[in-house]
């Protein structure tokens, strides 16, 4: 696999709930995390007492990125979806690797901006359900 260009990975949003998915900002630097928790189950029988973990752990993703938005309807939808405590599906594409698709809630959201720059913004989100992966 040849090398990838940052700016390939998308973020887009649900905007109407109906699993259309709309590009929202233009991302700078964006990443893209996978968890699982682990749960010891480690006992006195444990053999050579070797931690031992249950297969079970709670899994989540989280997506970060930052840079600035593509007009003002997507600054508009990303803000209300924060101040009204909305968890819409997101979709996001790594390419030659995949799209995960899901419930995200917001949970960073910042403004920045430079006397003489166009203003930017910095995004968190963590998943907030099953997430979907899909090969590409």
């Amino acid at each position: 696999m040849s090398a990838q260009k940052g700016k390939d990975m998308l973020l887009k949003l649900d905007t109407t709930g109906l699993g259309v998915f709309a590009t929202v900002a233009g991302l700078r630097a964006k990443s893209l995390s996978f968890n699982t928790e682990t749960v010891d189950i480690t006992d006195a029988e444990s053999q050579g007492q070797w931690r031992e973990l249950l297969a079970c752990g709670v899994k989540t993703a989280r997506v970060s990125g930052s840079g600035i938005f593509k007009d003002e309807t997507s600054d508009d939808l990303v803000r209300d979806f924060f101040f009204n405590d909305m968890i819409p599906d997101w979709q996001i594409t790594i390419p030659d690797f995949g799209v995960l698709e899901g419930p995200f809630q917001i949970s960073g959201f910042e403004y920045s901006g430079g006397h003489n720059n166009e203003l930017s913004f910095e995004l968190t989100l963590e998943s907030a359900g099953v997430l979907s992966f899909t090969s590409i």
